[in-house]
């Protein structure tokens, strides 16, 4: 559990509000041995976009790439949908290089795989990308896995919606995952040249000093090597997903010290992220640490800890967002700081600043006691939400400078509980103020609401009777909608087909369930 000092929270019929301190970025580093020679009983396979007749064979051998030392035929891997020729990445990608789908063959990643080396916290352009093909499978060889692109350089993963892109672990393509399956292997990691608000050297930027650290950049921790991210370039670019999923990942090496399915440090806005979904993460789906962050259509399924965790001076913009939590883990839907710990000044800068936009969450975990928690000074903005909170307070906020920097909600609705959590001790602001704050910003708002969503996400009768707030207000990213949730109704169908059905939620995808991966001639 992260820890919290101070908090605040908003009960009753009202919202009860809260969060944990800042994350760092962990990295597992690399280690372990792959044995791909594997066969194991085949289950019956489960129907895919487009379903061969039989088991899948392997491909004869691995395609010729770019970068030095190439491709590794490391033999085989037999699944429940067949068996696969497994070619090793190089640790290294030194060159342009592209991963194109070929059928019956899987890519593995040995441990820790660079995308280029870090280039700097001043510099410009790209060096290196790595382009990864509309059905393609990667899967971490070993648990400490993980792929990275470095500053300076760019992953283009861009799926369709018939054929996304996969990065998932070993004992998924094993058939050895089932719906409560977590922590795999490490993740997939963007760092850019964005800025950042807590200084690996100390000098942090404030509004009394914000010149305290020129240079004020983070570092990827738990590398064998140093790992670097941040910089002056908020609409830097480190590359593109659409129509990706990653499953069963995240990887922890202490307490605070972990990997997320996506992670991300200092990113700009010049990266493109749609329709990601990311599946049974160990910690967080996805954790956002300085940058700008803008990403549509994204979904976070069965994360262990915090569905969505914005932090170290994030400037982030989601919109069509699904969050939903497995009954047996998870923390919040929203985690979301500035400061990066008690010992940083609240005041650092730049100010993290949250906007969701369309979202809906369902909270079930049952270790969880609130859906949104917020702390640290940072600034949430809540537009056109619906949280089927099953009970649970809805939203919590730590701290008076949280409040202070003046959450806004509107159009939100959620069956908040009528029970607080934990405080810790906090008075001020009261909870009245709160209640005062969430009423006096939307008529709409509602917190004593009757959730009738379908299918776990789709908006029923009570939904379609909300009156929408044009999210273009808050940020010119956003769509202009004229409804609330994530899912508009039955006809609305974004969520489909790309992504895995899972216990969790069965999104009535044509990929087929997340246990299995999916099969493309």
């Amino acid at each position: 559990m992260k820890k919290f000092q101070s908090s605040l929270v908003l009960a009753c019929s009202a919202l009860a509000l809260a969060s944990c301190g800042g994350d760092e970025i962990v990295s597992p580093g690399t280690s372990g041995d792959i044995n791909v020679d594997i066969t194991n009983p085949a289950p019956t396979p489960t129907p895919t976009p487009t379903p061969t007749s039989s088991l899948v064979t392997p491909a004869a051998g691995c395609p010729t790439i770019n970068s030095t030392g190439g491709l590794t035929d490391a033999g085989t891997i037999t699944g429940p949908t067949g068996t696969y020729r497994v070619c090793s990445l190089p640790a290294l990608f030194d060159a342009d290089d592209t991963l194109p789908f070929i059928a019956g063959l899987l890519y593995s990643l040995p441990g820790r795989v660079d995308i280029g080396a870090d280039r700097g916290f001043s510099s410009t352009g790209s060096t290196v990308e790595l382009t990864i093909q509309p059905g393609v499978t990667v899967f971490g060889g070993t648990g400490r896995s993980f792929l990275v692109a470095n500053r300076g350089n760019q992953l283009i993963a861009n799926g369709s919606a018939t054929r996304p892109i996969v990065f998932t672990s070993r004992d998924n393509v094993l058939g050895l995952s089932n719906d409560s399956s977590i922590g795999q292997w490490g993740g997939v990691v963007l760092l850019g040249r964005g800025r950042v608000s807590d200084c690996r050297a100390g000098g942090i930027n404030t509004d009394a000093a914000p010149n305290a650290n020129p240079q004020c950049e983070q570092e990827l921790e738990g590398a064998t090597t140093t790992t670097l991210f941040g910089g002056a370039n908020n609409a830097d670019n480190s590359g593109s997903l659409q129509y990706v999923q990653i499953r069963y990942s995240g990887f922890s090496l202490a307490p605070g010290n972990e990997l997320q399915s996506l992670t991300t440090g200092g990113i700009g806005s010049g990266t493109t992220i749609r329709y990601l979904q990311t599946h049974n993460s160990s910690d967080d789906g996805m954790e956002f640490f300085g940058g700008a962050v803008n990403i549509k259509n994204v979904i976070a399924t069965g994360a262990d800890d915090d569905s969505f965790d914005v932090d170290t001076g994030a400037q982030a913009n989601l919109q069509y967002v699904i969050g939903v939590q497995r009954t047996g883990g998870g923390d919040s839907l929203i985690e979301l700081d500035s400061a990066d710990s008690a010992s940083r000044p609240v005041a650092s800068r730049p100010q993290t600043v949250f906007n969701v936009a369309n979202f809906t969450f369902v909270q079930r975990s049952s270790a969880s006691s609130q859906s949104v928690r917020a702390n640290g000074g940072a600034k949430l903005n809540l537009i056109n939400g619906v949280i089927d909170s099953d009970g649970d307070p809805c939203i919590r906020i730590d701290d008076a400078p949280t409040f202070a920097a003046d959450p806004d909600y509107f159009s939100v609705v959620g069956d908040c509980s009528a029970t607080r959590p934990n405080r810790g001790g906090d008075t001020a602001p009261t909870d009245a103020q709160v209640q005062s704050d969430f009423v006096a910003d939307s008529s709409a708002n509602n917190s004593g609401f009757t959730i009738s969503l379908t299918g776990v996400i789709v908006n029923g009768t009570n939904e379609t009777g909300v009156t929408a707030t044009n999210p273009t207000t808050i940020s010119s990213f956003f769509d202009a909608t004229t409804y609330i949730g994530a899912v508009r109704n039955a006809q609305d169908t974004w969520y489909r087909d790309w992504t895995c059905n899972s216990a969790t939620v069965d999104f009535g995808s044509a990929a087929g369930l997340c246990t299995r991966i999916p099969v493309y001639s």
